[in-house]
C-alpha cells in the first residue's frame, strides 16, 4: 500500500478516535481518560513491534533519533491532553475541525524548518482547510 492509503486509513481511525473519545470522556476526568488511552496505545504499539520483531532495532537508534522521537512523543501527549479536554467541553463536530488546523500548521513548519516546497495548490488547500475549520466552528 502507498503512503496515500496509509494516510487515508489514518484519517478513518482519527475520525473513530474522536467519536469514541467523546463518548469515553463523558463521565471521567479528561486527563485520566488520556492516561487510559495512552496506556492502550503503548501496549498496542509494543505488541505490534514485538510481533513483527522490530524491537531489536532499538539498539541501532542514535541519540538524535531518540531525542526527536521523545520530543514527538511529548508533543503527542500534550496534543492528546488538550484534545480530550476540548472533547469533554465541546461538541466533537466542532473540536475535530479545529484539531485539523494542524494540517496547515504542518505545511508552514515543514516549509520553514524542513525546506519542503509550498506550491500554489498546497497553499490554496491549506487556506481552504483553515477557512473550513473557521466556518465549521462559527457556524
Amino acid at each position: 500500500m502507498t503512503w496515500i492509503g496509509w494516510a487515508l486509513l489514518s484519517g478513518l481511525f482519527a475520525a473513530a478516535t474522536a467519536l469514541l473519545a467523546k463518548v469515553g470522556v463523558a463521565h471521567v476526568d479528561s486527563n485520566l481518560a488520556t492516561a487510559i488511552r495512552t496506556t492502550v496505545v503503548l501496549i498496542f504499539a509494543w505488541g505490534i513491534a514485538l510481533a513483527l520483531g522490530k524491537h531489536g532495532e532499538l539498539r541501532l537508534l542514535d541519540r538524535r533519533t531518540l531525542l526527536f522521537l521523545t520530543l514527538s512523543g511529548m508533543a503527542t501527549g500534550l496534543s492528546w491532553l488538550c484534545y480530550f479536554r476540548a472533547l469533554q467541553l465541546g461538541p466533537a463536530s466542532r473540536v475535530a475541525p479545529l484539531d485539523k488546523l494542524s494540517v496547515p500548521l504542518v505545511m508552514i513548519f515543514a516549509w520553514l524548518l524542513l525546506g519542503e516546497k509550498l506550491t500554489g495548490p498546497a497553499i490554496m488547500g491549506g487556506l481552504l482547510i483553515t477557512a473550513g475549520a473557521v466556518v465549521m466552528v462559527l457556524g
